[in-house]
């Protein structure tokens, strides 16, 4: 058995650690043993736990658990992509969230690390033309973590969206790989039009709490958006915005803006 868990560490670390975690976790706190048994060492691996956990926080009198499981279970088998863009966004987290010191939490706990899993499934609905149901994944998502991501949107993957509250992703927004962003952000539209009218967000953006960025406007990669901005314009690659409406007030500061999650505004920044 140990050469066995050996030998499967090696192929899936991200799942190894977890349940290495969630046994570490059952002995520290054994009143949450059947919580923890049920979401992670009942399963076979992250696919399954996934599977569970977002079939469990969207059932609702309208669609069951067993039916969402199914559902879940059919696109994590149909698309390996969902789950490995899963594993980046429990390191992401793990990585950028002060608060998260181990990887079972965003799993267990993180409601933006959850939303995003259930966008992703909404997503792989949508692409294979089950419109409707991609809807009433969104619809749950939306009701259940207050987090509102159209399923047609297309979002890469390390993604960390940090307390998740009132987040609004709209249908042709895009989100590159490896981007930060804090709650009550809006990737929005700005007005009527029914063509691509999503904002484009590059790869290592830190978006900050409360900004808005409105229309069909790119945000260019490891830019910084301050909190609280109003973006309608393009935004230059490296730099940072803010204001309302938001304007370039220095250089992005870093490298890897959405890594080093730092916020603050300096002179020459």
């Amino acid at each position: 058995m140990a050469e066995t868990r050996t030998k499967l560490a090696s192929v899936d670390p991200v799942w190894a650690r977890i349940v290495r975690e969630a046994e570490d976790a059952v002995g520290d706190e054994p009143l949450l043993g059947g919580m923890i048994h049920y979401s992670v060492l009942h399963h076979a691996g992250l696919e399954n736990a996934l599977s569970y956990r977002i079939s469990l926080k969207l059932a609702n009198g309208e669609m069951t658990e067993q039916i969402l499981r199914e559902i879940c279970d059919e696109a994590f088998r149909s698309d390996p992509d969902l789950a490995m863009a899963a594993r980046a966004d429990i390191a992401a987290v793990y990585e950028r969230d002060p608060a998260c010191n181990r990887f079972l939490q965003p799993l267990l706990f993180f409601k933006g690390f959850q939303a995003i899993q259930c966008y992703r499934v909404g997503n792989w609905l949508w692409r294979q033309g089950r419109r409707d149901l991609a809807y009433f994944v969104q619809m749950r998502c939306s009701e259940t973590f207050g987090v509102d991501i159209h399923p047609a949107a297309r979002i890469g993957q390390g993604i960390m969206i940090d307390h998740a509250h009132s987040i609004v992703i709209g249908e042709t927004a895009v989100v590159g790989d490896n981007v930060s962003m804090l709650h009550s952000v809006t990737l929005g539209g700005t007005g009527k039009e029914e063509e691509d009218r999503h904002p484009k967000i590059g790869d290592g953006v830190l978006i900050g709490a409360g900004a808005k960025v409105l229309g069909n406007i790119r945000v260019g990669n490891c830019s910084r958006i301050a909190a609280g901005s109003v973006v309608l314009e393009e935004v230059p690659p490296c730099k940072t915005v803010a204001g309302v409406p938001a304007r370039i007030v220095g250089e992005a500061g870093c490298a890897q803006p959405s890594v080093s999650m730092d916020q603050i505004l300096r002179s020459g920044a």
